[in-house]
């Protein structure tokens, strides 16, 4: 428990500069795994839109669609399973397992950090990136 508390202690005390961030490899990971649904462009118009029963929404508008912030925690818990979402009469596609990597912390809108993996930081730093 020590051990746990002090890992968080320093967690929150580190800057998010702190984790390298790659928007190319987070690009890269996302026409793979996200385009398909949620467009090329990230604008929700991915081929696979007409046989999904809830519409993937855009992902480029995500910081104005939250008063300016981008949701960094809600994006990170729906691609991890953590909050799983419902399409296509199932669940979301859960690319955690797939991203699962090295442990790496990412601080959230809160400022509050989040254990996640390499790549979902990457993928966080790409949608970030393509903010409208």
């Amino acid at each position: 428990m020590k051990q746990l508390i002090a890992t968080l202690a320093l967690l929150g005390s580190m800057p998010l500069t702190a984790w390298a961030q790659d928007v190319s490899n987070g690009a890269t990971l996302y026409q793979r795994h996200c385009a398909t649904c949620h467009g090329v462009n990230a604008d929700g118009n991915g081929p696979m839109r007409p046989a999904l029963l809830l519409q993937p929404p855009a992902l480029n508008d995500l910081q104005a669609r939250n008063e300016g912030t981008f949701p960094i925690a809600r994006v990170v818990s729906r691609i991890d399973g953590r909050d799983p979402l419902v399409s296509h009469g199932s669940p979301m596609p859960v690319y955690g397992w797939y991203f699962e990597g090295e442990d790496t912390a990412l601080k959230a809108e809160t400022g509050q950090p989040i254990l996640t993996s390499k790549p979902i930081v990457d993928l966080m730093a790409y949608l970030q990136s393509i903010q409208e």
